[in-house]
C-alpha cells in the first residue's frame, strides 16, 4: 500500500549533476521519514541522507556533506537528492526509502525504513 519510487538515474561526467526523484503513493511525507541509500559492486548498501517528517531536519553522510541535498516538494509528495560534483565514488544503485513507524527525526540507518523503491542506477564516468 505504502510505496516510494526512484527516477532520475543516469549516466555523467565527474564534476557534474543529477537529480533524483523519490515519489510517495500511499501516505503523505508529512507522517513519514525519508531516507535515501546506494549500493556500489561489491559494497553493501550504504546511507546517503535523511530528511524528517516535517521537512525541517536532514541528515548527511561525511561522504557527501556539501554536495548533495535532500528536499522535498509537499505539493507532489516527492523527495528529492540533488547531487553536484559526482565523482566516479558515487557510481552505485540508488534507493529511496520510507518507515512506518511514525518517526519524527531521521535516522541514516537501513534499520530505521520498512518500505524500499527498486532503485536507480547512478553512473559517473569519463
Amino acid at each position: 500500500q505504502l510505496q516510494v519510487v526512484e527516477s532520475g538515474g543516469g549516466l555523467v561526467q565527474p564534476g557534474g549533476s543529477l537529480r533524483l526523484s523519490c515519489a510517495a503513493s500511499g501516505f503523505s511525507l508529512d507522517y513519514h521519514i525519508i531516507g535515501w541509500f546506494r549500493q556500489a559492486p561489491g559494497k553493501e548498501r550504504e546511507g546517503v541522507a535523511c530528511i524528517s517528517s516535517s521537512g525541517r531536519t536532514t541528515k548527511y553522510a561525511d561522504s557527501v556533506k556539501g554536495r548533495f541535498t535532500i528536499s522535498r516538494d509537499k505539493a507532489k509528495n516527492t523527495v528529492y537528492l540533488q547531487m553536484n560534483s559526482l565523482k566516479a565514488d558515487d557510481t552505485a544503485i540508488y534507493y529511496c526509502a520510507a518507515d512506518n513507524s511514525g518517526d519524527y527525526y531521521c535516522e541514516i540507518s537501513r534499520d530505521e525504513y520498512d518500505f524500499w523503491g527498486q532503485g536507480t542506477q547512478v553512473t559517473v564516468s569519463s
